[in-house]
């Protein structure tokens, strides 16, 4: 059994000793301490907290605990029942909410639930808030409201309606395009919230042929719901046996986006940011960021274009968006499929990339095979190497810095050191003695070299 405490959220499994998984007295612990620390940080605004969560077998009895203990600390509840992630995040700041919560656990398996926290401008709150909040937990430092001030619990239908409305309003999302455009598009569920708000979502674009499999929003996903290719072999089949256009797979909670092709491959996860901002950047002149373990043919696309500059973050959604913010980026996101669009809002939206993504398929009239050729080709390999915890990881990356220090390097998370085309990034694990490397070339057997030589490095050094 687990249980993590991060500035992503309380995520958990279900079941086991209290401490030690997302037990009820778990729940309802980080819930008090979350609520306690919305009403001081913004004790004049509405106490209102927006709430949503995902298909997850047990995401209807984390909802009652999280709802009634809200209410307990006098906070209204606005209820979006089976929602997505970025519906929450846009809908927290249309209520003018203080806050919100997500139950998800993204892309974990279905034994897993959490509880995503946002601030009062729907995003995902910093890791100082995130602090003050788990102190708050330990010192249980909170007190529930006396019966006359129990809060209020509203269930609100609208909201994906609401949420997709907005993005059909969109400047550079083109319904009547994509309507003419006739695709035909099948898209995998996974028994979660993407198997109604996928579907709706391309029925106001316009697209009138859609086969869903993994339909029924239950939460035993059918397969792995991380989009990975090694778990999509289903609506690979399905296209190639169909012979349709596409193919669309978010992960549980709609906050990533993958795209099969016309012929079954993958256009690949790390290739739908590039792919977006390279309409966006066609048509608005600006930077983009993303993380240091995503692709570089976004840092290529991006220079490709007059005037504009790719920045890296520390991993992780809420480090993405902070550089955004400071760098005036018009576009950014992760590798793993997550399109932050700043028109919209400041979280990742497998809604707003799906629009954004079908306008610009049907503006270059091309397939996805042919678009995702016109890219740079990469190939990003992921590895790690076990260490004792009498290792000390920051001085074994000091001394592989000191060696490439004359090369472009980037030290804000772990060390990644651009190689000519090539790039590896070193990082180590806050949770357990390792190292990952994460290395990428122009093809598989050049990144797989790569990580073997600074795997042999690391160990030299060790």
């Amino acid at each position: 059994m687990t249980l993590i405490k991060s500035i992503s959220g309380i995520r958990g499994t279900i079941g086991g000793k209290i401490g030690n998984a997302l037990t009820p007295v778990d729940i309802v612990k980080y819930t008090s301490a979350y609520a306690a620390w919305l009403l001081a940080k913004y004790p004049n605004g509405d106490k209102k907290v927006v709430l949503g969560r995902d298909a997850r077998i047990s995401g209807e009895m984390v909802r009652s605990l999280v709802s009634n203990t809200l209410q307990m600390m006098g906070i209204d509840v606005i209820d979006l029942g089976l929602s997505t992630t970025p519906t929450v995040e846009v809908m927290v700041v249309k209520y003018e909410a203080i806050g919100g919560i997500i139950l998800t656990a993204s892309h974990n398996p279905k034994q897993w639930n959490a509880l995503k926290l946002l601030n009062n401008k729907g995003e995902f709150i910093s890791a100082e808030d995130g602090e003050t909040l788990m102190q708050i937990a330990e010192d249980e430092s909170y007190d529930f409201s006396d019966v006359m001030s129990l809060g209020s619990y509203t269930e609100n239908t609208t909201s994906l309606g609401e949420h997709i409305q907005d993005i059909l309003d969109l400047e550079l999302v083109d319904r009547n395009l994509i309507e003419k455009a006739n695709f035909t598009v099948a898209v995998d569920g996974i028994n979660s919230s993407g198997a109604f708000a996928v579907p709706a979502m391309l029925r106001a674009l316009g697209v009138k042929t859609i086969e869903v499999i993994n339909a029924e929003p239950n939460g035993h996903f059918a397969h792995n719901p991380e989009p990975l290719k090694e778990h999509l072999t289903e609506i690979s089949s399905l296209i190639k046996s169909t012979k349709m256009d596409l193919g669309i797979v978010v992960d549980p909670d709609v906050d990533r986006l993958a795209f099969v092709c016309e012929d079954g491959s993958m256009f690949g996860e790390e290739y739908t940011l590039v792919a977006v901002a390279d309409y966006i950047l066609a048509n608005k002149k600006g930077n983009t960021v993303s993380n240091m373990s995503s692709t570089r043919a976004l840092r290529d696309i991006t220079e490709k274009h007059e005037g504009c500059k790719n920045f890296s973050s520390e991993v992780g959604e809420v480090n993405v968006v902070k550089m955004m913010k400071a760098e005036n980026a018009v576009i950014g996101g992760e590798g793993n499929g997550g399109i932050i669009y700043p028109e919209s809002h400041y979280g990742r939206d497998a809604l707003v990339g799906i629009a954004l993504f079908l306008t610009s398929l049907a503006q270059k009239k091309m397939s996805l095979t042919a678009l995702r050729d016109s890219f740079p080709a990469y190939t990003i390999s992921k590895n790690k190497i076990e260490l004792t915890p009498a290792i000390d990881v920051d001085a074994v990356l000091e001394t592989i810095y000191q060696k490439y220090k004359a090369e472009e390097c980037n030290r804000a998370d772990g060390l990644k050191i651009y190689l000519n085309q090539e790039w590896v990034h070193l990082r180590k694990s806050n949770t357990e003695p390792i190292i990952r490397i994460y290395t990428e070339s122009e093809s598989s057997d050049s990144a797989e070299k790569l990580a073997v030589r600074f795997m042999d490095e690391i160990r030299a050094t060790i």
